[in-house]
């Protein structure tokens, strides 16, 4: 029981690679497959952490290696995405640009300042999962998104910036530290309430 959450973790290397592999190799019903995928990889997030914390096996280690296996996880998508859905980030390069750049500009922070990679877990963060994930079945579905992508784009930026806040604020690293506030307070000393079902 207790291996439970870092298998989910590493399972969505596996299913990452899968991911690129049907966007190349596109077959007969891909985008279902491409969507079944998507949709485990953010069940398998939220469960990973969820049965962690519920079965108290949750630690620096575990929140470190589930923030890297996202990365790869959303940058396989992207990369899957861009091989079946071109035109969509041709069209789109700007402002795709600016998200990957603030979402470098993220782990760039926490390495100069703690030598760690980022797993603030900040709860608006969650928000932006989901309208990635909108963003994403929209462009595996019709290889374009306007709108929700437009969403997806400004609720990427606002929680990015709030977790290079978050990252300028803390005086050491933290894991799970649901927003700049409780970062603030964390700085001061205190202690700080965090959300059982999301980061608790």
């Amino acid at each position: 029981m207790k291996n439970i959450p870092i298998i989910l973790v590493y399972s969505r290397l596996v299913a990452s690679l899968i991911f690129i592999l049907i966007a190349a190799y596109p077959l007969q019903g891909y985008k279902t497959v491409l969507i079944a995928l998507l949709i485990y990889g953010i069940l398998s997030d939220f469960f990973d952490g969820f049965i962690a914390r519920k079965i108290g096996v949750s630690n620096e280690k575990l929140r470190r290696a589930d923030s890297t296996v996202d990365q790869v996880f959303w940058i396989a998508v992207i990369a899957g995405t861009a091989i079946t859905s071109r035109s969509f980030y041709s069209n789109n390069g700007l402002m795709i640009s600016i998200i990957l750049l603030l979402e470098a500009l993220c782990y760039i922070i926490s390495y100069i300042k703690f030598r760690k990679e980022v797993a603030t877990h900040a709860i608006a963060s969650k928000l932006w999962v989901v309208t990635l994930f909108a963003c994403f079945i929209d462009v595996i579905l019709n290889g374009d998104s306007t709108v929700v992508f437009y969403i997806c784009f400004v609720v990427g930026v606002i929680t990015r910036l709030e977790i290079v806040s978050i990252l300028l604020v803390l005086k050491k690293w933290t894991n799970d530290v649901p927003s700049i506030y409780h970062a603030i307070q964390l700085r001061k000393g205190k202690t700080i309430t965090r959300n059982k079902l999301f980061n608790g």
